[in-house]
């Protein structure tokens, strides 16, 4: 049986056929699904369009963000309002990727994939998602990396975060060996809100030091209501590996991750190279 192609236009009919047929693939931007199709992995099955305009939009502007899953790395690098996005969206591949790669599909990106989900992880973001007919649903971005590597399944509609009072808070690496478009070695993202000179609710995450996007849990205990002084940087990059999972793939081993992550976290924190 051959692939066929079908159009829905509204997120709702969308997540109805999704639901209803275990081989449907929402084709977005096709970073993904074209690459499985190319390379033989998914050649049976229905590639699913959408034309919700409201699937692409992007609400920046006020304190909340919401951003559309099917808006690409190209619109938030447009957006005067994510400039605080901008390196992330940046590190997403090259020009004509960044114009086909979206905020929904990077969500499903495999390890050592999916910068921008690490950058979403560290702002809190909660992740809309659309099961069959019903109302979308608020499911918090680590929840929905933990099932996405379980196979539970959904339309995403959109994710949802507020935005970072201080543009400075939020601080984003990506490491890799080649420049400026190559595959992680690893991927870094902060949001370290600040009170009074001391750090509040930090929040710390990788990417490729895991199956999905991880938080960093010991780097933010360590961080946790200390100024971002030389002491609290030590503090952190003593306690980087804490929960991590590297694994060794053709971009890295998982010793050169774990030598490389302290080093970087430090010179982040520090706010070298940015």
């Amino acid at each position: 049986m051959a692939l066929q192609v079908r159009v829905a236009t509204t997120m709702a009919e969308a997540a109805g056929i999704l639901g209803s047929d275990q081989r449907t693939r929402l084709l977005s931007g096709g970073t993904l699904v074209m690459r499985d199709i190319n390379e033989g992995r998914f050649l049976d099955g229905t590639l699913l369009r959408l034309t919700d305009p409201a699937y692409h939009q992007i609400n920046a502007s006020g304190a909340r963000v919401e951003l559309g899953a099917g808006a690409t790395m190209a619109m938030v690098l447009a957006n005067r309002d994510l400039a605080f996005l901008h390196p992330v969206a940046r590190a997403i591949g090259g020009p004509a990727i960044r114009q086909m790669a979206t905020i929904g599909g990077n969500l499903f990106a495999a390890t050592p994939y999916g910068d921008f989900a690490v950058a979403l992880l560290a702002l809190d973001a909660q992740v809309m998602v659309q099961s069959g007919y019903g109302s979308a649903r608020a499911v918090a971005i680590e929840e929905f990396l933990n099932a996405r590597e379980r196979g539970a399944s959904g339309l995403v509609t959109s994710v949802q975060f507020a935005k970072p009072q201080n543009a400075a808070d939020f601080r984003f690496r990506k490491v890799s060996r080649v420049k400026p478009k190559g595959v992680s070695v690893m991927s870094i993202a902060v949001h370290l809100p600040n009170s009074a000179s001391r750090i509040g609710q930090a929040r710390v995450a990788y990417g490729a030091m895991a199956p999905a996007p991880v938080r960093a849990r010991g780097v933010e205990r360590a961080l946790e209501g200390k100024p971002l002084d030389a002491a609290a940087i030590q503090a952190a990059k003593a306690a980087a590996l804490e929960g991590t999972r590297p694994v060794t793939d053709a971009i890295a081993s998982d010793w050169y991750r774990r030598e490389v992550a302290p080093v970087h976290l430090g010179r982040l924190l520090a706010g070298e190279g940015r």
